[in-house]
């Protein structure tokens, strides 16, 4: 489909003006609410001088209003710009200057960062518009007062336009992964078809067909999005439910809260959740064992899935929800700059594993010249996916050369996912490239030695770096949070870890914190965890 988002959800709005849409906070909004919330914010942009290719910088926390302003914003074909709401003044500077940001929609809790952050930005916002706020001033107005203020911008046919995502910042600074609509709708925002066995519609004609048979009151997919809409998860997965005739329900609370997400799955008979990872997984598997130790076990008969995208997910989380829900527990290998590259499904009476998956059609793993790894040879190359001639990095030229390759005539992504391919041709991942801890030549994966220190009884999350070392070059460091009422010394650790994997994977230092630094995306912060690990007393290596 090669037409604006914008126009693929009102062709939605039009054919299902009545049904539910989002629901937040107990408040329930339409299409035709939406879509009106959104067409009059276009309209007050729209009088400030926003129009095609401008950015505009998204800083709100989940709820309808960030689904209104993502498409108010592309109805003008202008980009949104997603702001990470954690983020200090310094770093929303930086992400407005490299963005280019013209307009900003934020909530009125992020002024302090933001105003800040504006003292120092290269280019003036023409318009603020804040939610929560009550005070016009200068080029600053409420959000309620624009919709009261503004007439709505009639539909209108609109062609395929830019959508940018910022990823990443936990190993360095954000980058703005520029892609076309088209391939928005192909490759992430169609698989909401595809999960319920329908082949997604390729024209706006088909779509209204779809849609035709879809009753008002029906709801062909009801999904439940854990991670902030401002990361690709939430809101990839929010626009695939969009398109398909169905329906998200967000958590109220700015916090992930695992049982507040199983009220809202079993209140709103969700079929869907997604999730990014352990951080989201582990404790929604607590909660459940918790509710069923407690006699009040959850209804989750309507659940069908959960999806773990971008960050993979171990068996141990797997095998906990499954026992409590009958359900397929999909992760998969994505990035914002493209993929999937490969899925692993467990279900219920199956062997659940960590780290093993199987290439999704077209995706490779290959040598640095672009070889095909060969089966059970053991070798560890990268994964690949086919990529357009658009999609690209913001500002960064030589990012770009280094991420979307050429191999045989055809353009592909390789972002640095490093995998291997067993004899059956399974695929088995270890993590990314960047995350590598090179000790005595000997190259160890972060995320195949924390998927193994996440099955000792003790270890509640954790995160393996490496920190410098004059003998070896680095030294393998685990920084782990607890279980409660648990401990763990360094040779309890290195004795687990030695059953299943090498002994130059043993990490060598042990760091215990209360609480690990990630993303509110579930992203770890490495940078963070390396600065802990490093300025850690040592443990002797053994």
């Amino acid at each position: 489909m090669r037409e604006s988002y914008a126009t693929v959800l009102e062709t939605v709005a039009v054919a299902r003006p009545d049904s539910k849409v989002v629901t937040h906070a107990g408040r329930d909004v339409t299409w035709r609410q939406l879509d009106d919330e959104a067409s009059r914010l276009a309209a007050h942009l729209r009088s400030a001088g926003i129009g095609r290719g401008d950015r505009v910088a998204v800083a709100l926390f989940n709820g309808p209003e960030y689904l209104a302003s993502l498409w108010g914003i592309l109805k003008l074909r202008a980009v949104p710009v997603n702001v990470n709401f954690r983020y200090r003044s310094e770093e929303i500077r930086a992400l407005f200057d490299d963005a280019d940001v013209a307009a900003i929609v934020h909530d009125v809790d992020l002024s302090g960062e933001i105003d800040s952050a504006l003292g120092r930005v290269r280019r003036a916002p023409v318009t603020l518009v804040v939610l929560g706020g009550s005070r016009r001033e200068d080029r600053r107005i409420p959000y309620a007062a624009v919709l009261g203020e503004h007439e709505p911008l009639p539909h209108e046919e609109r062609g395929d336009d830019d959508w940018l995502m910022y990823t990443g910042g936990t190993t360095g600074r954000p980058r703005g992964v520029i892609v076309r609509h088209s391939w928005l709708y192909a490759v992430t925002c169609a698989n909401s078809f595809r999960l319920m066995g329908i082949e997604p519609p390729a024209t706006l004609e088909e779509l209204r067909a779809y849609l035709a048979g879809v009753p008002a009151d029906e709801y062909p997919i009801v999904t439940v999005p854990a991670p902030p809409l401002m990361h690709a998860t939430g809101s990839y997965t929010s626009l695939g439910a969009l398109i398909a005739g169905g329906r998200v329900a967000y958590l109220a609370g700015r916090s992930y809260d695992p049982d507040e997400l199983l009220r809202l799955v079993v209140d709103e008979r969700a079929d869907t959740v997604s999730i990014v990872g352990d951080v989201f997984a582990r404790p929604l598997a607590d909660a459940l064992e918790r509710a069923a130790a407690e006699g009040r076990p959850y209804d989750l008969s309507n659940l069908k899935r959960i999806l773990s995208v971008g960050v993979t997910w171990g068996a141990d989380s797997k095998r906990r929800i499954l026992a409590h829900a009958d359900i397929v527990c999909r992760d998969i290998v994505a990035a914002s700059e493209g993929g999937p590259f490969a899925v692993n499904e467990s279900r219920r009476g199956e062997e659940t594993v960590t780290g093993k998956f199987v290439l999704m059609p077209g995706a490779r793993v290959v040598d640095d010249e672009g070889n095909d790894v060969i089966p059970g040879s053991g070798q560890i190359g990268m994964l690949a996916a086919p990529a357009d001639d658009y999609i690209h990095y913001q500002g960064d030229p030589e990012k770009t050369r280094q991420t979307f390759r050429e191999f045989g005539g055809q353009r592909w992504v390789v972002p640095g996912d490093m995998a291997s391919v067993e004899t059956d041709g399974t695929v088995t991942f270890h993590g990314r490239g960047s995350q590598v801890v090179n000790t005595g030549g000997e190259k160890v994966f972060a995320e195949e030695v924390e998927s193994i220190v996440l099955l000792h009884p003790s270890v509640r999350d954790v995160m393996v770096v490496g920190v410098p070392d004059e003998r070896w070059g680095s030294r393998v460091a685990a920084v782990v949070t607890l279980n409660e009422g648990t401990t763990l010394t360094l040779d309890e650790l290195r004795e687990h870890v030695g059953r299943h994997l090498a002994g130059y994977k043993r990490p060598t230092v042990l760091v215990v914190r209360d609480e690990l630094k990630r993303s509110p995306s579930g992203k770890a912060d490495t940078r963070w965890a390396k600065q802990v690990a490093t300025e850690s007393t040592p443990s002797t290596p053994q």
